[in-house]
């Protein structure tokens, strides 16, 4: 018996070239579904299904990541607000002082 790969490690993974299935003597026949390919679709339409399939999770990523850098760019003008405020409060802190002392002088 010449036995080239088993079911859990095929000889190839390209499903053109691996040995056709046959049916079990403990299955009765007819008791699995057939493959449904429908009117006018090819393996090559079948086999693009499956590679946009595996693109999903980085096409999931990419947008989540466009969301993320858009959200950044909303962020940064409430940022510089809040930072330009900051500094105008510094700077009427600093005016009061600065009016604070020429009053100091000018009263002695």
């Amino acid at each position: 018996m010449n036995i080239l790969g088993t079911i859990d490690r095929p000889v190839t993974h390209d499903p053109k070239k691996q040995a056709p299935m046959k049916p079990s003597a403990s299955e009765p026949t007819g008791s699995a579904i057939p493959d449904f390919t429908p009117a006018g679709t090819t393996t090559g339409s079948r086999q693009n299904r499956t590679r946009e399939m595996q693109l999903i999770p980085e096409a999931l990523a990419r947008a989540h990541m466009h969301e993320r850098l858009q959200e950044a760019e909303r962020e940064r003008p409430a940022a510089r607000l809040v930072t330009a405020r900051r500094m105008q409060r510094r700077a009427e802190r600093a005016s009061k002082r600065a009016r604070r002392a020429l009053a100091m002088a000018v009263m002695q």
